[in-house]
């Protein structure tokens, strides 16, 4: 997976922007204002490509258990965010695509209702 595929499956989600809130190497995904991905450009500059993502609170400790790749990130919330380190090539393409879909998923149904129904189409 390269930045532009990450980029566009990104976009592709309903309400869905993008934007440089903190500094001009971190790249960041939100849904109508509230983030879900966070990418370190810096990082995949340097072939360490890696993605910061919300995740259930129970899951994000499954997750840390099972992969090596996927363990607390800086900066963030330990309980509600893992980081997935997408360069060592230990996860498929396809798990971390259904990552990005979770964290997209925790933030929608954090909403208020009328912009979550928007967004799910109710």
């Amino acid at each position: 997976m390269n930045i532009e595929q990450l980029r566009q499956y990104c976009l592709n989600k309903k309400a869905t922007t993008e934007g440089f809130p903190f500094d001009d190497s971190t790249l960041v995904f939100k849904v109508l204002g509230k983030m879900f991905v966070i990418v370190p450009l810096d990082q995949w500059d340097r072939g360490e490509a890696s993605i910061t993502l919300k995740c259930d609170t129970d899951y994000t400790v499954e997750l840390r258990e099972q992969f090596e790749s996927i363990y607390a990130g800086p900066y963030v919330s330990n309980k509600h965010w893992n980081t997935v380190a997408i360069y060592k090539g230990e996860l498929q393409a396809q798990f971390i695509l259904e990552l990005i879909d979770h964290s997209y998923m925790m933030v929608v149904k954090g909403l208020p209702k009328k912009q979550r129904d928007t967004i799910l189409g109710k």
